[in-house]
């Protein structure tokens, strides 16, 4: 007769684990940094909540306004970038903060400064909710440079300058994926709890994969590199093609190839000619997970850490994924 294992009595949770990280910095660790991301992740659970019922408590659909991508926004995005612009400003730990719903930077008032800045998309992927597809919060840190006191300078620096950077998806369940820049380590919320737990220790993309993750549907807009590596990829000489996965939301997208490797792309094409996804509350952010756990991000000519942003809303191409699978796409840039 079969028997059941003995679940683990070691539970792992998300503040304990940044807590072991920060110690082993010694005197270098102050605690902010903790500080800051327990914020991030109490503000996660309460979109969590809310996007679990947004159809019972009337927040899907419209709010009347866009963005300032031009986006319609929805009153869930609203509400998620107010949770996340007050909770952070509570937790006098940062200094400017830039959301993807906001047209300019935020720039904290003396008496709650302190020494981080926060880029973040509160709700990446909101135009799927109605359809119950998964959704996400996308976020990077940087530390103020030294002798500022807050100003959008602190941001317009490269991604290889963050300090820490993670999502959280909100789906079947919520999973917080973060990097404070010693690897990637994923967390699902205990509902039971109230805890993020560790799940996912020490994320490694593969290598290589058999998905890929592009809009086709722009596919007649795509320059010839993008082209010539999807139908490499699709109509390979020898071997199975690869499988097309794209749900249209980069956090679900980026997670699944993470988890099982491969490439996910929004290159810039004819229509968009900087390409569509954000540099630095998306590209950024995503870029640096990425690199952490193994993989490769790039525009398809350069890393995507060492661009230097001149605008806090910039866009950029994103390629990134398994080492082997961008390494192809690159040689296509390169002919």
């Amino acid at each position: 007769m079969a028997t059941e294992s003995v679940p683990s009595s070691e539970i792992i949770t998300l503040t304990r684990h940044v807590l072991h990280d920060q110690m082993r910095l010694g005197a270098a660790a102050t605690g902010d940094l903790t500080l800051l991301l327990t914020a991030i992740q109490v503000t996660s659970k309460f979109i969590a909540t809310n996007v679990r019922k947004a159809r019972l408590i009337n927040l899907i659909g419209l709010a009347g306004d866009t963005n300032i991508s031009g986006d319609e926004q929805k009153k869930l995005d609203v509400l998620s970038n107010d949770i996340m612009v007050n909770s952070l400003r509570a937790s006098g730990k940062t200094a400017v903060l830039v959301s993807e719903e906001l047209e300019d930077a935020i720039i904290i008032e003396e008496k709650n400064r302190g020494k981080y800045c926060v880029v973040f998309d509160p709700l990446d992927g909101s135009s799927n909710i109605d359809a119950g597809v998964n959704i996400g919060t996308i976020f990077g840190i940087y530390k103020l440079r030294p002798h500022s006191e807050g100003s959008i300078k602190d941001v317009l620096r490269p991604g290889s300058e963050m300090v820490a950077a993670g999502y959280t998806m909100y789906g079947s369940s919520a999973n917080l994926v973060l990097s404070t820049g010693s690897g990637v380590n994923g967390y699902t919320l205990d509902a039971a709890l109230g805890e993020f737990i560790l799940t996912h220790p020490d994320i490694q993309i593969p290598p290589r994969g058999k998905i890929y993750s592009f809009n086709e549907g722009n596919a007649m807009f795509f320059h010839p590199p993008v082209l010539e590596y999807l139908k490499s990829i699709k109509y390979p000489a020898s071997g199975k093609p690869y499988s097309a996965r794209y749900i249209g939301s980069m956090v679900a997208d980026v997670h699944r190839t993470f988890l099982y490797g491969g490439i996910f792309g929004y290159p810039d094409d004819k229509k968009n000619k900087t390409g569509k996804l954000r540099l630095l509350y998306e590209a950024f952010p995503m870029a640096f997970l990425t690199e952490q756990a193994g993989g490769i991000a790039t525009t398809g000519t350069k890393r995507i850490l060492d661009i230097v942003p001149e605008g806090i809303h910039e866009r950029c191409p994103v390629f990134l994924g398994s080492k082997e699978d961008v390494q192809d796409l690159m040689k296509f840039y390169a002919v």
